[in-house]
């Protein structure tokens, strides 16, 4: 769609001579005698752009301009003056115009000014979608699961994301640890400034300071030039350190200093720069452990652990099984430009009796794959893996998908305590969930001891 030109000017002559040369570079053109006319133009349709004369009857160019930033600040304006009155362009220029131009026009100088204005508008609209999709994509309120686990995940987000708070995100490969610290950052008022992910694990140890703290010209081998690292960076913004458990402990000491002190210094550099960096650290592992063994630092590991939120395995929220699989779904339906609706229902009971030891990211990847290999529009268990439809019970007919999981839970749950006599401890290993889940699910469904 073409751009929308608005071009105003008591000149008839001036006026038809921009208005024709902007329709011959394919902009739809509109013309006004005067800022009356034209702001009565401006409200019954929008404009990208307006060109107008200063000096004119009725309404004046400065009044126009007044009138068009209250009622749409998005508006460019282009104003056009005689060389004698340039000092009136400065008052425009601060009341809101975006250029200037002196008369006698020179189309040409006119045109690369409309031009530039124009793509300059386009960029920052790009850039307020892009952003809004960032920003619904990782609203934590869309993020999946109503299991009570996962509610309180959402509330500890809703609360830590408008802080500054130092965030220890901990769960296994794939529960959505990245997700969430993005789900926070841009939530935050750091959400205009960048997130920088850093994963400590593939840096190697000997450019690991040089990574993160940057590093001056000729400070060591192959240093040609200044380089900034992942704090500078992400000044102002978000500093996500996955996998923090891998920083080298030689280097951990100085990591700590960098937290406390809120600056850095540069590899060869002698003196700090300051840096307002917010830090979100995640881990597979049990970094109590890790201190224990030696592998980690207590100060640092007590600097991160100011809020740790911790991400359940799915063993734990089978619930929700169903919510992520409709969640990939609608992810993978536009991607694939495949109308999948959904799944069978044996498709689900296998997804749901399933030991998803890849977590949430081999869930999505299952279903991707079940989409491509979709005849109709439903995903079949021929569309899945042999070791997926091997997971799958007997269908129950007739009954919702909600009675259908927990009959298969409290049967599942039974087998297993049976299995150890009812050693809570030991059946809550093999499941792989909490000893207080374990309860929980044991009360909630009815269990009784036999």
């Amino acid at each position: 769609m073409a751009d929308r030109i608005l071009v105003v000017d008591d000149e008839q002559l001036i006026r038809e001579s921009i208005a024709f040369i902007l329709k011959k570079e394919g902009f739809t053109v509109a013309e006004a005698p005067n800022g009356a006319v034209a702001y009565e133009k401006i409200q019954s349709e929008a404009f990208d752009l307006v060109i107008s004369d200063l000096e004119m009857p009725v309404m004046n160019g400065i009044d126009l301009l007044d009138r068009v930033m209250q009622l749409n600040p998005q508006t460019m304006f282009i104003i056009i003056t005689a060389y004698g009155s340039l000092d009136t362009a400065v008052p425009a220029l601060r009341k809101g115009a975006s250029d200037y131009i002196l008369k006698p026009v020179e189309f040409d100088e006119l045109m690369v000014k409309v031009k530039r204005l124009l793509e300059h508008k386009h960029l920052i609209l790009e850039n307020q979608l892009l952003r809004r999709e960032l920003h619904q994509e990782y609203d934590f309120s869309h993020l999946v699961g109503k299991s009570p686990v996962m509610q309180k995940v959402f509330e500890t987000i809703r609360m830590v994301a408008p802080t500054d708070g130092t965030v220890l995100i901990t769960g296994k490969s794939g529960t959505g640890k990245e997700l969430v610290a993005r789900a926070i950052h841009f939530n935050s008022r750091r959400a205009q400034k960048p997130l920088i992910a850093v994963n400590c694990g593939a840096i190697t140890e000997t450019l690991f300071e040089s990574e993160l703290f940057g590093h001056k010209k000729g400070s060591f081998t192959g240093a040609a030039s200044d380089k900034i690292g992942y704090f500078k960076a992400a000044d102002g913004g978000t500093l996500l350190l996955d996998e923090i458990s891998e920083t080298p402990l030689s280097l951990q000491v100085k990591l700590l200093r960098s937290l406390e002190q809120h600056e850095i210094t540069p590899v060869g550099a002698t003196s700090p720069i300051s840096i307002d960096v917010r830090i979100i650290a995640a881990t597979n592992r049990d970094l109590r452990k890790e201190v224990e063994n030696g592998r980690f630092r207590e100060d640092l590991f007590y600097r991160l652990n100011v809020v740790e939120l911790s991400l359940p395995p799915l063993a734990e929220r089978k619930e929700d099984i169903p919510l992520i699989v409709e969640h990939f779904i609608n992810k993978y339906r536009t991607i694939l430009r495949k109308n999948i609706k959904g799944v069978e229902n044996d498709v689900m009971q296998a997804l749901v009796h399933n030991v998803w030891k890849g977590e949430i990211r081999e869930l999505e990847n299952i279903i991707e794959r079940g989409m491509i290999f979709a005849k109709g529009e439903f995903i079949t268990k021929e569309d899945l893996p042999e070791l997926i439809r091997s997971s799958s019970i007997p269908l129950v007919e007739n009954e919702s998908l909600e009675t259908a999981l927990n009959q298969f839970e409290k049967q599942y749950i039974t087998v297993v305590l049976n299995r150890f006599k009812f050693d809570k401890e030991k059946s809550s290993e093999e499941l792989k969930i909490s000893l207080p889940t374990l309860y929980r699910r044991i009360k909630d469904l009815g269990i009784k001891e036999h």
